[in-house]
């Protein structure tokens, strides 16, 4: 595949309560990086950044987390001027997360990057971190949370091994009435798989020889492994086209997509409604764009896409995908009528350009 001119980094909101768990998934995170770098921005509104501290046993307002990791503790009306300097080429970033206040409204954080002229990012998800223990008691005292759940792309029910088997069960119900369509992924200690906000990164350009340690390196091999037993269920479904989809079925396929469904990325192909450029997606909750991008010369024309989520039903997804493929061949003013559709949510090539 040929990769985008000017890759945009993705920036994930993680919000919650105090004492849901924000900190400890986020360092469960920098542990289990899957290769990438992460730049972290943590909004603490208090007088003593502890939020800051406590990041991967850092201490102070901004450090050096080692291997181009950066951590940055800032109130919002600063964010624009931070994500400058993390999303500048010399940081080499490849995600960045940002760990909301307790007490700040994670809707104004993510209008501020939906808003943001910064050509080098995109959205990347809004995750709710819910302390499942204390669900009932912080929906007491903050019924605003409901708000939270509800614009939120993906919910984590931490601390699940707090609570019994039918407590579960009625704090499960409850966020998933407040959460929509979000979809949900229990945790115990924060410990979800990465996959799920993290795309795996490998560089071959790298000296293993003279690299800088990382958090894994300098964890035990007991603490490094236990990713692999993590019980957060989710489910990733690959989809592949030789084909082109309709973009009139596609697209009625992307607005009706089920509840839990994640995430989807990858590239499409839609033949003759543009045969000059594939097409790449990024969707994230409810947020969805399209990059128009050329076919490079002899590149086999295929949909490649990866779809991940909580609770879907993959071999359903597979089906709806594959009758995306019928009447691709329709009439010219069809494909030019369908590809409106896909118009409403592009961005073109030069936006993602410095």
């Amino acid at each position: 595949m040929t990769p985008p001119s000017a890759p945009q980094i993705p920036v994930v909101v993680l919000a919650g309560f105090l004492g849901s768990g924000k900190t400890t998934l986020l360092n469960h995170l920098l542990r289990n990086r899957a290769g990438n770098r992460i730049g972290v921005v943590v909004n603490d509104f208090g007088s003593i950044e502890i939020d800051a501290m406590t990041v991967a046993g850092q201490v102070g307002s901004t450090v050096s987390l080692g291997n181009g990791c950066l951590c940055c503790a800032v109130d919002a009306s600063e964010l624009d001027t931070y994500l400058e300097t993390l999303t500048a080429p010399a940081a080499r970033l490849d995600v960045i997360v940002i760990e909301a206040s307790g007490l700040a409204e994670p809707q104004e954080l993510v209008r501020m990057l939906l808003a943001s002229d910064n050509p080098h990012i995109r959205y990347g998800g809004l995750v709710e971190v819910v302390d499942a223990a204390e669900f009932p008691a912080t929906r007491e005292r903050h019924p605003e949370i409901d708000r939270h759940l509800a614009v939120a792309d993906l919910i984590v029910l931490n601390k699940t091994d707090r609570v019994t088997e039918a407590g579960l069960r009625a704090v499960r119900e409850a966020v998933d009435a407040a959460g929509g369509s979000a979809a949900i992924i229990c945790s115990a200690y924060g410990r979800i798989d990465p996959e799920v906000l993290l795309d795996p990164v490998t560089r071959a350009d790298e000296d293993e020889s003279f690299r800088q340690l990382t958090f894994e390196d300098l964890l035990p091999e007991a603490d490094r492994t236990h990713a692999d037993h993590l019980h957060a269920a989710y489910d990733s479904v690959s989809f592949t086209a030789d084909v082109p989809l309709s973009p009139r079925l596609f697209m009625a396929f992307l607005d009706s997509r089920p509840a839990g469904l994640y995430r989807i990325k990858g590239f499409v192909d839609f033949g003759a409604g543009d045969p000059g450029n594939r097409y790449a997606l990024h969707a994230v909750g409810r947020f969805l764009r399209f990059v128009p991008q050329r076919w490079a010369r002899d590149e086999p024309r295929r949909t490649q896409l990866v779809l991940i989520g909580a609770g879907v039903d993959a071999a359903s997804l597979r089906k709806e995908l594959e009758g995306c493929r019928d009447e691709w061949q329709d009439a010219t003013e069809e494909l030019e009528r369908s590809m409106w559709g896909v118009l409403r949510y592009v961005r073109q090539p030069g936006d993602d350009e410095a």
